[in-house]
């Protein structure tokens, strides 16, 4: 990654400490952000995109989420972002108990007030976002509450410099339906798993591969590799990496380890 000609792209990774139906192979759905203004500028052909990255947040407030949200708004005023990206555990400890309940107010509307956040928001989930009613947060009748709030289990935003493939990896994860910990997960929609997890690889490796967009970015809630508590997650590095790998992937972003790496794949 770097600068590349005129071509510029920022993020800024911000970390807070602390209608269902079978999926068959298919096109991704896309969002399109082409002449979109960007704080009441448009960010058509000025060579820039500017967007903030944050994960494991939805806290009402506590654990550090307020002075990061604080902190998330003078930057995104700085930068004049178009967007930000949410890598998934977007409310905890138990997800949404449906469309109504109060914690998207408490955990999102009013804790990310600061002008330059009134954007929009995608969000893909991660897995604790599963610990309940995990649609809910797909809802358009929470774009009504607050019609910033974007989240799908796997999408594509085209962003023109750069397009973006939320992917929902919690789904790959497998120790998650072998030992569910004494949680409840909701998986409607996702089951069979094996198939489920089989077309949408389909679907990630062909957008990848007919992308024309000058960054290729995959956002997932799982690591690939990492050095903090969770560690690699094998079934990513297995399935997903090759495929990223294959199709000269920018970067790919996450949450789910609470801290902040870099890590680099020398063999490219």
């Amino acid at each position: 990654m770097g600068n590349q000609c005129q071509w510029h792209l920022w993020f800024v990774l911000a970390i807070t400490c602390f209608v269902s139906q079978n999926y068959v192979a298919g096109e991704l759905e896309r969002v399109h952000l082409k002449g979109q203004p960007r704080n009441g500028n448009s960010s058509k052909g000025d060579g820039f995109l500017g967007f903030l990255v944050v994960g494991d947040w939805g806290r009402k407030g506590a654990f550090n989420q307020s002075r990061v949200a604080f902190q998330m708004g003078k930057i995104g005023e700085k930068l004049k972002i178009d967007f930000v990206v949410s890598t998934g555990d977007n409310f905890y400890d138990n997800v949404l108990n449906s469309q109504h309940d109060p914690a998207f107010l408490q955990s999102f509307t009013n804790i990310y007030k600061s002008k330059s956040l009134q954007t929009h928001w995608f969000s893909v989930l991660g897995n604790h976002d599963f610990r309940g009613d995990a649609e809910a947060q797909f809802s358009p009748f929470l774009r009504q509450i607050d019609s910033r709030w974007f989240c799908l289990r796997s999408f594509i935003v085209n962003a023109e410099l750069a397009e973006i493939i939320f992917v929902d990896t919690t789904l790959l994860v497998k120790s998650y339906f072998l030992n569910s910990d004494n949680h409840t997960y909701d998986w409607r929609g996702v089951i069979p798993r094996k198939r489920y997890i089989t077309n949408l690889l389909k679907d990630v490796e062909c957008a990848l591969r007919e992308s024309t967009a000058k960054w290729k970015i995959v956002v997932g809630h799982h690591a690939i590799r990492s050095i903090g508590f969770h560690g690699d997650t094998e079934e990513l590095v297995n399935y997903l990496f090759p495929i990223l790998k294959a199709n000269n992937v920018d970067f790919y972003i996450n949450g789910h380890d609470h801290c902040l790496q870099h890590i680099t794949d020398t063999h490219r």
